[in-house]
């Protein structure tokens, strides 16, 4: 005898802390689930409820209210279809990252996640208790198992369902993205469903939240590790799997499987998503940022454009004397080409104002630096005026390169409420360029093709002061991302002054970090919340 039943996953983005919207948001999916597909269950994401990650929210005592009174909502008001809904569970002074399945006011299971992620942008110990015990419902006679996001990355759990029953593991998630991250997901899944001899289903959300960006990327894989469905990356949407069981198991029919974007593709759309969620979610009308004539803030402007359209950005360019016609005229010629509103003010009137009352205190020191952050910060203070006028947010147009070594200044251009390209590598910055020019052509070619330079002496390019970004970058990057020595960066062929020089100069400017505006993540170690270094520190970087 042949049974099959039809799962709708609800691959969303949902708010933190909108208990009563992300509630309205799941009874409106639950209903087209049930209209438009005739589905027997529908799958919402890890802590649909809440949100994910709630962070510090959780110890609200409010939001414990708000989520009972949600899920007695759900409870009473879905009909004719299972529900599985992610949901932050309270009991005896204990929190749970749980989920509840319910059919027609019934509950059918409830499920705690086993696995307590406590590394990089993960602090679930901080929060939640663990969740024990393995739980299995059935639809139709086909017994479905319960995993949460870490439970499936270790054998346990899913072992756990397989031997309480289950024939099919259903995973809900709130995945993050970062390079390769839907490869590597698919891969742990894999192992998972090799070991258990049954087929998985992985729901994962989509949206920004904060720095995090979660890419969706939900799929179906049958027990021999073959992909049967992929849903969209970056698209809430609501997808059909159809699982079939017979006399050998349970088998999720092929349907549409999504190819797997460059990395340079993913990358991109992660910076658009987070973008516009940061600002729509916290209500903003627009955007504006410093459009410079160069390859950081030609990109950002771009992501604006494609994050929240054209009519909902404004760039500003501000010339010094040191500002070549050359970046005048292609700052200009990209917001022709992204059709955003576009300013000129020149910064020489504020300069020459601010050097003239500081002359006294200036007497007999030569200029350095200082005058170069005082044409940062004349820039800095026109961009939050008008952000402050207008009701726009800043965007910031720093890299993860200048972010390391403190190429940036503070209170001018790192003044700012979002920063969108924070965690891309100046080498990754030129790479995003040319991957949305072959969309269409929005940055003028000589912008990717000219030396970098902050233009704020006469002739300066960023290799006055830095290493080439073919040495800098992968130095950061075995610092950074792989926690590297001294000594063994200098053993992928990199000289040792140099390294020991990078390092310091990473080590120095924490302070700066820290005063730094939220950016995406979009690598396995970006500057925020899997970032700690201490401010205050005598090491120094001998090894």
């Amino acid at each position: 005898m042949t049974e099959t039943i039809t799962v709708a996953l609800a691959q969303l983005d949902l708010v933190v802390g909108d208990v009563s919207g992300n509630t309205s948001k799941i009874i409106e999916y639950c209903t087209r689930a049930h209209d438009e597909m005739r589905a027997d269950l529908v799958v919402f994401p890890e802590l649909s409820v809440s949100g994910y990650p709630p962070e510090d929210l959780l110890f609200h005592s409010g939001l414990q209210h708000r989520v009972n009174g949600a899920l007695e909502t759900i409870r009473s008001q879905v009909r004719d279809i299972a529900v599985l809904v992610g949901f932050p569970e309270y009991e005896d002074d204990k929190i749970y990252n749980a989920c509840v399945v319910f059919k027609d006011g019934v509950p059918l299971a409830r499920y705690r996640k086993h696995l307590l992620p406590n590394y990089r942008v993960f602090d679930e110990e901080r929060y939640f208790a663990a969740g024990r015990e393995p739980s299995v419902f059935s639809i139709n006679g086909i017994r479905i198992g319960i995993n949460i996001c870490e439970d499936v990355w270790k054998s346990g759990p899913a072992a756990a369902s397989r031997a309480a029953g289950a024939e099919v593991l259903i995973a809900i998630n709130g995945s993050p993205y970062e390079t390769e991250s839907q490869a590597t997901r698919e891969h742990v899944v894999r192992q998972r469903v090799k070991e258990t001899r049954i087929p998985a289903v992985y729901l994962n959300m989509v949206g920004g939240q904060d720095e995090l960006v979660f890419d969706g990327g939900s799929f179906s894989m049958d027990r021999d590790g073959e992909i049967c469905f992929r849903a969209k990356p970056y698209v809430e949407g609501l997808y059909r799997v159809d699982l079939q069981a017979d006399g050998s198991g349970v088998r999720p029919l092929p349907t549409e499987i999504t190819p797997l974007m460059s990395t340079e593709q993913s990358v991109y759309e992660a910076l658009v998503c987070g973008t516009r969620d940061y600002v729509d979610k916290n209500g903003f009308d627009g955007v504006i940022l410093g459009l410079s004539g160069g390859i950081d803030s030609a990109l950002v402007a771009a992501i604006a454009a494609d994050a929240l359209g054209s009519d909902r950005v404004r760039a500003v360019m501000m010339p010094f004397r040191y500002t070549s016609n050359m970046s005048q005229e292609d700052a200009a010629r990209q917001a022709s080409a992204l059709g955003i509103q576009y300013d000129v003010i020149p910064i020489e009137p504020m300069y020459e104002a601010t050097v003239a009352q500081l002359r006294t205190i200036f007497e007999g020191r030569e200029e350095d630096v200082t005058e170069e952050n005082i044409q940062a910060r004349c820039r800095g203070l026109l961009l939050m005026s008008i952000s402050n006028k207008t009701g726009r947010m800043l965007l910031t147009t720093g890299n993860k390169s200048e972010m390391a070594v403190g190429y940036a200044t503070l209170y001018g251009d790192m003044a700012g409420g979002f920063a969108p390209i924070k965690d891309c590598s100046k080498l990754l910055v030129y790479r995003l360029a040319k991957y949305r020019n072959s969309v269409s052509e929005v940055i003028p070619e000589r912008v990717i093709t000219r030396p970098p330079s902050a233009e704020l002496r006469p002739n300066q390019k960023d290799t006055d002061s830095l290493p080439d970004y073919d040495v800098l970058d992968p130095i950061l990057e075995a610092f950074i991302e792989k926690d590297l020595s001294v000594q063994e960066i200098v053993n992928q062929g990199f000289d040792k002054e140099i390294v020991v020089r990078i390092l310091e100069l990473v080590k120095r400017n924490e302070y700066k970090r820290r005063q730094a505006p939220p950016g995406i993540r979009i690598s396995s170690r970006a500057f925020g919340r899997d970032w700690r270094y201490p401010i205050t520190s005598r090491y120094n970087f001998p090894e």
